[in-house]
């Protein structure tokens, strides 16, 4: 990720709130992100990438309970300050989200909030790994979404499903590579070898 230029106030730099990201709409190629009120750029992802993302979204969709749905690369508002405060917003590769919050946030042209999403999916690119697997780990543990699933594409493809521990942040189980099965937070089997196309 790349740091963009700020926007100007009275010549100087503006930091954002999740409401003024949200109304920048897209600006730049690539997409971007937002880290205590600072605009990041990230390139689009490569072909692999978005592959591994559909084919993940098909195969959730057909598991999930019907009251949630999933969304992929949507910006999310990780409620992590006050409305007025330089904000954090992600762009996950997927969520699985509460329909009613997602409805909620197209009736208002707000962004999706954490609290209404259960599980966020990364997949790791080579130039995201540490942002993936410690910068966004912190954050989405204290946005309190209660699942956090990273995707290494890597062979062989693998899952990590981390998990909210209480006031230690995530639990991580040990990474799971072909296959990822689990109860929690309800039964789905994912076939990981198919991400690779």
């Amino acid at each position: 990720m790349t740091a963009l230029p700020q926007p100007q106030v009275d010549g100087e730099p503006h930091l954002l709130t999740v409401a003024e990201y949200a109304a920048l709409g897209e600006i730049e190629p690539g997409y971007t992100e937002l880290q205590e009120g600072h605009l990041l750029m990230s390139p689009s992802p490569r072909p692999a990438h978005n592959i591994a993302s559909l084919q993940l979204a098909f195969q959730l969709a057909t598991q999930i309970p019907e009251k949630y749905g999933v969304i992929q690369a949507i910006d999310i508002d990780l409620q992590l300050v006050p409305p007025d405060q330089p904000g954090f917003s992600r762009r996950p590769d997927l969520i699985v989200a509460d329909r009613n919050g997602v409805d909620r946030a197209e009736r208002n042209g707000t962004l999706i909030r954490a609290e209404d999403v259960l599980i966020v999916i990364e997949i790791v690119s080579p130039s995201s790994h540490r942002m993936d697997t410690v910068v966004k780990h912190g954050e989405y543990a204290d946005s309190g979404i209660r699942y956090y699933w990273i995707v290494d594409l890597e062979p062989p493809v693998s899952l990590v499903a981390c998990h909210l521990a209480g006031e230690f942040g995530y639990q991580d189980a040990p990474a799971d590579a072909h296959t990822f099965t689990t109860k929690e937070p309800f039964p789905i089997e994912l076939e990981l070898d198919r991400l690779r196309g």
